[in-house]
């Protein structure tokens, strides 16, 4: 770990970024016995992943929670997640995939959305663009580099975007917050993504037999 002033505190491939797994998980824990972690829109009950090369996001917070949904089996599901979100975020050369398993023994399928390839600094109108923006993760690799940090606050003090619209949290429950976070070489896996406005320069979405064109193995 490397730390640069108060400014900016920069981890290098890290697993729930900012989110210490003694706090986090008895936080989530403590929210599921009390039944206070809830959100109002159902996962699908398959993760999906994500690479980006850059993720430039603006106002970060993030806290513990519960996914729920359903298992493909039609089992419930209530999976901890790490809820990041950002009032506005920046991202270049975006893969998401998901692999579904056909039935009558036809094997697996992916889905594979590309968009921001074109993107850069120089180019930021080709970047993906989203706007109260929420990722409910339960996986992340990164590096990154997060400035004007507070870890530890409240929940409830969290402004900006918050925590999500829908959702409940413990308002006193540990959470983490930044005026910028920087994440490249990005891998995530994640449950839902929610934003209020997600524009997908140079989109491309293809489907394709068996699970070779997923973003990333693993």
């Amino acid at each position: 770990m490397e730390s640069v002033a108060r400014g900016g505190t920069r981890w290098k491939r890290f697993a729930l970024v900012m989110v210490p797994s003694v706090a986090a998980t008895a936080a989530i824990g403590i929210g599921m016995s009390q039944g206070a972690l809830a959100a109002s829109f159902s996962i699908s009950g398959q993760e999906f992943k994500v690479t980006a090369k850059e993720l430039e996001g603006y106002d970060f917070v993030q806290y513990g929670s519960i996914a729920s949904g359903k298992s493909l089996k039609g089992e419930a599901l209530n999976e901890p997640v790490a809820v990041s979100g950002f009032s506005k975020a920046y991202i270049t050369n975006m893969c998401q995939s998901v692999v579904t398993t056909l039935p009558f023994g036809l094997g697996d399928v992916t889905l594979r959305l590309e968009a921001g390839t074109e993107g850069s600094t120089r180019q930021p109108e080709k970047r993906v663009y989203a706007k109260d923006l929420y990722l409910d993760v339960s996986q992340l690799d990164a590096d990154a580099t997060f400035e004007d940090i507070d870890i530890g606050v409240a929940a409830g003090s969290l402004k900006n975007p918050g925590i999500q619209p829908g959702t409940q949290a413990n308002p006193f429950g540990f959470s983490q917050r930044s005026r910028t976070a920087t994440l490249t070489n990005v891998k995530q896996k994640a449950w839902a993504t929610t934003a209020g406005t997600f524009k997908l320069p140079d989109l491309k979405l293809r489907l394709h037999s068996g699970t070779s064109k997923e973003c990333f193995k693993g």
